[in-house]
C-alpha cells in the first residue's frame, strides 16, 4: 500500500465520551486522507468483564452508528467489528508464545482492572495486551493514536514485534505512537487529576456524546475548577486546564487565544460559554446517531465491508507469518 497505515480500537462499552471525541475520532479525521486508516470496534476485548449478549449486541450497534455520526467516511476508512476478522484471534495465539510472563506481569492496566474487579480476574485480561498487539500487527500498522494510558501497550507491541522479526526475518512493520498535541488526554469534569472515563461513578464527571442539551450544560456549570478565579493555563490549575484545552478543540483556536479572550472574566461566563459550544458541536452528532440507529441495514452493509476489506489485508500478513514460523 502506498499509504502508511493507521490502526486503532475502542471497545462498544456505552457511550462515547467528549474524550473520546476530542482525543481520539477527531484526530482520525483528521488522519483519513493522509493514511489508510482502520478503525476496530474491538468487542473480543470487552469479554474479559461480565455482560448481558443482547445489551452487548446493542452496545456494539450503538458504537458503529457513534463512529458515522462523528463523521468517519467508511468509504476512507475500513471500520469493522474485531470478531468478523477471525485472523485477530489466530495472530494473537502465536503473538502470545513470543511474550514473555513478565512483560504482562508489569502491565499496569492489568493491575488496576484486576483491582476493580476481583471477581472476575480472567486470564483474556491477563492476556488482553497480546490480542491488542494482534490488532495492531495484523494491519502493518506505522502508526497508532493512543493516549498515555496505552502508551506501555504499545512499548509492548513494539517489543513482540521486534522479537519475532529478529527470531524470523522482518514480518512486521514497528508501529509509532501518535499523540495529538492538544487534547490528547481530556481529564474529567470533577477530578482533573483523571482521564474522563465512560467508567466513572461520578456522572457529572463524564460528557457523553449522546447527553442533551440540558445535561451538558449542567455538567460544565458544575466542572470542578479552584479558588483563584482566573482563566489560565497553569498546572496549578488543572481544573481550569482541562476545560481550557477543550474549549480550544471545538472553537479550533489556540490555548492562548482561549486566555485571551477570557482575561479579565471569571469562571462562570467561562464555563457557561464552553458548555454552550460543546452543545452547537454535539446536536449534529446526535441527530446523525438517531438516523443511523433506525436505518440499521446501512450498519449492517458498513460493517460487512468492512470485515471484508479487513480480512483481505489480514490473511495477506498471516500467510507470511505462518510462513516465517513453519506452518505447513
Amino acid at each position: 500500500m502506498e499509504k502508511k497505515v493507521v490502526f486503532s480500537g475502542a471497545q462498544p462499552t456505552g457511550s462515547l465520551t467528549l474524550g473520546n471525541y476530542i482525543g481520539a475520532v477527531q484526530n482520525w479525521k483528521a488522519l483519513e486522507d493522509e493514511y489508510h486508516c482502520l478503525y476496530s470496534i474491538v468487542d473480543l476485548h470487552s469479554l474479559t468483564i461480565k455482560h448481558d449478549p443482547k445489551e452487548f449486541r446493542n452496545s456494539c450497534l450503538s458504537f458503529l452508528a457513534q463512529y458515522l455520526a462523528c463523521g468517519l467516511d467508511p468509504e476512507k476508512n475500513i471500520i469493522f467489528f474485531q470478531s468478523h476478522v477471525p485472523q485477530h484471534s489466530e495472530l494473537a495465539w502465536i503473538l502470545g508464545c513470543h511474550t514473555y510472563l513478565g512483560e504482562l506481569n508489569r502491565m499496569t492496566q492489568f493491575k488496576e482492572k484486576s483491582e476493580k474487579n476481583k471477581g472476575n480476574i480472567n486470564t483474556g485480561l491477563f492476556t488482553y495486551p497480546v490480542l491488542q498487539a494482534a490488532d495492531i500487527l495484523l494491519y502493518q500498522t506505522s502508526l497508532v493514536p493512543v493516549g498515555e494510558d496505552q502508551k506501555q501497550h504499545l512499548e509492548l507491541t513494539r517489543d513482540i514485534a521486534i522479537r519475532f522479526n529478529n527470531a524470523f526475518g522482518e514480518t512486521f512493520t514497528i508501529p509509532e505512537i501518535y499523540t495529538p498535541k492538544v487534547g490528547a488526554r481530556i481529564m474529567s469534569l470533577q477530578d482533573p487529576t483523571s482521564k474522563m472515563s465512560k467508567s466513572d461513578e461520578n456522572v457529572n464527571g463524564t460528557v457523553f456524546l449522546l447527553d442533551d442539551e440540558k445535561t451538558i450544560i449542567k455538567k460544565f456549570k458544575r466542572a470542578v475548577t479552584d479558588s483563584i478565579g482566573i482563566v489560565q493555563y497553569s498546572d496549578e490549575q488543572p481544573g481550569i486546564k482541562n476545560l481550557i484545552t477543550i474549549y480550544a478543540k471545538f472553537a479550533n483556536i489556540s490555548i492562548e487565544e482561549v486566555v485571551s479572550r477570557y482575561e479579565g472574566k471569571g469562571y462562570g461566563p467561562f464555563k457557561s460559554d464552553l458548555g454552550q459550544l460543546v452543545v452547537e458541536a454535539l446536536t449534529p452528532v446526535r441527530e446523525r446517531y438517531n438516523y443511523y440507529m433506525e436505518n440499521k441495514d446501512y450498519l449492517v452493509e458498513v460493517y460487512t465491508k468492512g470485515a471484508e476489506k479487513a480480512q483481505e489485508l489480514a490473511e495477506k500478513t498471516m500467510k507470511i507469518v505462518k510462513e516465517r514460523i513453519g506452518l505447513i
